[in-house]
């Protein structure tokens, strides 16, 4: 029998690879495994949210190995419509994310600060040429958007606000859209932490990953200013991230060999294998549910789970195709400064649906009802959008800086 230095290694150690770790050690401790990353943290500087809906019961297992925060209501704000929905909610913090990676974990298992240049069926070659040969390699690093993806972007600036008084909020503001759109679909999100802790976040559905902390920053300020919320900013994270409304899912996986083979015996995760909804840009419910797939396959040969991911992959992209179609809609049909009207005419659909449409399992009944009824955008506009190629994503999304 060959031998490894490892059954399994997993390359890039967000939150896909983190989990995948996670549960493997969970179901498989025997199994010699490692986690290489090559930032200093386990799961980079990001905050995931979900609801309980969207996972199954054993994925809702898996994650009770953090701490979390959870409320049981959350509340959306239009400039004609409100609403609190009581779908369950919850949030995790990627420090808590890596504090409880590295307790469960043997020291061992976790290799922050090194950096995979390269993978293959047998193994990975780290940035100092050392290789490390495995049975089975997942890669789930994070992916640059090639040619042959369309769409547009989620830019983000979020802060955590200790407050010096109590803020007053009760439950998570999903959306808050009654604010300057400033030529995109802006909305303000709101996590109650603690009585006084508060996580802001401003986001744009933009045309371009463009991000200027600065400016959303002085818009963070006058958001709070105008409630009265006045204190110390504990931390800020930015983001900009690909909302893709069409293309060749295997754009995302760089220059990685194609679907039909296996992706040359590598299991992709994460952004990398595809693994987003396309419209909301949330990965946590696909990152735990392959994390899950990953350990009933981790007796197999590598070969194998590379193409029981890539088999899962195809039929994500399958899956998931009528919120591309969405996607165009609302970056081919809707001005920007219009597009919050599709999203209040969504609010007004039930939960149920809500709460499906979030975890990419809408029905074709969900599907006829979003589409159903007097349209949120022009139609002339949204049939020009659904047979026009929408805008490429190309290239690298680091934030791009704008004027103030």
């Amino acid at each position: 029998m060959e031998s490894h230095d490892l059954d399994i290694a997993i390359a890039g150690g967000g939150l896909a690879g983190g989990l995948t770790a996670l549960a493997l050690h969970f179901r498989c401790p025997d199994l010699k495994i490692a986690l290489f990353e090559c930032g200093e943290k386990i799961g980079g500087h990001h905050r995931w949210s979900w609801f309980d809906s969207d996972l199954s019961p054993a994925g809702r297992a898996l994650m009770s190995a953090f701490d979390t925060a959870s409320w049981p209501a959350y509340d959306v704000r239009f400039p004609k419509y409100e609403r609190t929905l009581g779908s369950r909610y919850n949030s995790l913090a990627s420090a808590d994310f890596d504090r409880a990676i590295r307790q469960e974990l043997p020291a061992a298992a976790i290799r922050t600060g090194t950096k995979v240049v390269s993978v293959d069926e047998g193994g990975i070659t780290l940035a100092d040429q050392q290789r490390i040969t495995a049975g089975a390699v997942v890669d789930c690093r994070g992916a640059e958007i090639g040619t042959g993806l369309e769409g547009g972007w989620q830019v983000f600036l979020g802060r955590h606000l200790r407050c010096e008084h109590p803020h007053g909020v009760r439950r998570p503001i999903i959306m808050d859209a009654n604010v300057a759109q400033h030529g995109a679909y802006r909305f303000v999100y709101v996590l109650p932490l603690s009585d006084t802790d508060l996580f802001i976040e401003d986001t744009y559905y933009a045309d371009e990953p463009v991000l200027d902390r600065a400016v959303l920053a002085k818009r963070i300020d006058a958001y709070c200013e105008a409630r009265s919320w006045r204190g110390e900013t504990m931390d800020e994270e930015t983001g900009v991230l690909p909302v893709i409304s069409g293309g060749d899912a295997s754009a995302l996986a760089g220059s990685s060999p194609t679907p039909e083979n296996g992706f040359g015996g590598v299991a992709l995760g994460g952004i990398r294998g595809g693994f987003t909804h396309p419209l909301t840009s949330y990965t946590l419910p696909f990152a735990v549910e392959n994390a899950i797939a990953i350990t009933r396959s981790a007796g197999m040969p590598g070969v194998h789970m590379a193409e029981m991911m890539a088999q899962r992959s195809a039929d994500h992209w399958r899956r998931t195709g009528f919120y591309r179609l969405l996607g165009r809609m609302l970056f081919g049909a809707a001005l920007p400064e219009q597009r919050h009207i599709v999203f209040q005419h969504f609010y007004r659909l039930p939960q149920a649906l809500i709460e499906r449409f979030y975890a990419g399992r809408s029905t074709a009944l969900d599907k006829a009802r979003i589409l159903s009824g007097r349209p949120p955008v022009p139609v002339k506009r949204a049939l020009h959008a659904l047979v026009t190629p929408g805008t490429p994503l190309s290239g690298s999304h680091e934030p791009k800086r704008t004027a103030a």
